[in-house]
């Protein structure tokens, strides 16, 4: 079995569900003869034809009314915004109409965006926000953000046969990272809402999801050789969040880093920092910390993208300092 990429596991579980069932198409700019901004639904137009991967004008509202329409209609479309940034034209469509529809008179609306998300890659202010917080508040959306390729393509699959619109968050950062090949193969979708312990630890735990899993790993790894053992616990999904694997790992190390990419001024940092306090405050030894990017929009310049964004350096510093709180 040869091990895939991140953006190859998502293809892959495009191309799957589109097989499985002919109410699966997929629509957005660009995405069938040149395969979309990153390639990720390249070849798709070839197996299953333009009436399937529908080539779209630019106009992000356009895109997520028309999936709404379809979805209503018993579809079960798959938009795909270039980058994430832009789902900022089609808010509206989103959480005025996609999220509430359900509660307002019953339909069901099985529709995922795709969002192509977050910093790393040098995309300057436009093309590299993390807008989850955005949709954290709205009752109605459903939120994943899938960390490893065997992840991404069962959350795509979860995605797609889930009834409700989903909010499928795919870091950019991670699409072609060689140090992510993954034996895949057959999976099954995941249930939206399980999160994972991608790291078994005792000292200290770091809560968090996308591409800060691999940061915290990373840390993880050089702090095992000062005798700190790290927990990281990969959220997975966003909303609905796993309360209990929250839990959990606050009980057994009793000191916790909530770490996510995007500022922290209302991020979602800020919700589990909540709960944890609200919910295991019995348990800990030490203040609930956060961490994330500089409150800044993110520069094009390499250099300073890396220093707004959250470092080795500083994650190492912060799990330091719980350890010895």
């Amino acid at each position: 079995m040869a091990a895939i990429t991140y953006v190859e596991a998502i293809t892959q579980g495009l191309r799957e569900e589109m097989a499985r069932d002919a109410d699966v198409f997929c629509l957005g700019q660009d995405i069938g003869v040149y395969g979309g901004a990153f390639g990720v639904t390249k070849g798709l137009i070839d197996e299953f034809g333009k009436d399937r991967v529908w080539e779209t004008p630019l106009s992000e509202s356009a895109i997520i009314g028309n999936a709404i329409g379809a979805a209503i209609y018993g579809l079960r479309p798959v938009a795909e915004m270039q980058f994430a940034d832009f789902v900022a034209c089609g808010f509206n469509q989103l959480v005025n109409n996609a999220a509430k529809l359900h509660y307002r008179w019953g339909p069901k609306v099985p529709l995922v965006v795709r969002l192509p998300w977050g910093g790393g890659v040098s995309g300057g202010p436009f093309h590299s926000q993390c807008m989850e917080a955005w949709f954290l508040n709205v009752p109605g959306l459903k939120l994943v953000c899938p960390a490893t390729p065997r992840d991404a393509k069962a959350l795509i699959k979860s995605a797609i046969r889930d009834d409700n619109p989903v909010l499928y968050f795919e870091h950019k950062h991670l699409y072609r990272d060689p140090k992510l090949r993954e034996e895949v193969g057959e999976v099954e979708p995941l249930e939206i809402g399980r999160a994972r312990v991608a790291r078994e630890g005792r000292h200290v735990s770091v809560v968090t999801f996308g591409a800060m899993v691999h940061k915290a790993l990373h840390a993880a790894d050089d702090l095992a050789r000062e005798g700190i053992e790290v927990e990281v616990l990969d959220l997975r999904s966003l909303r609905p969040y796993d309360t209990e694997a929250i839990k959990a790992t606050v009980q057994k190390t009793c000191r916790v880093l909530v770490l996510n990419e995007a500022t922290l001024m209302g991020s979602v940092a800020g919700e589990f920092a909540s709960f944890i306090s609200e919910h295991c405050f019995e348990f800990l030894d030490a203040p609930v910390m956060r961490m994330g990017a500089l409150e800044t929009p993110i520069p094009y310049a390499p250099e300073l993208e890396q220093v707004m964004l959250p470092s080795h350096e500083k994650i190492l510093s912060a799990l330091r300092g719980l350890a010895r709180y």
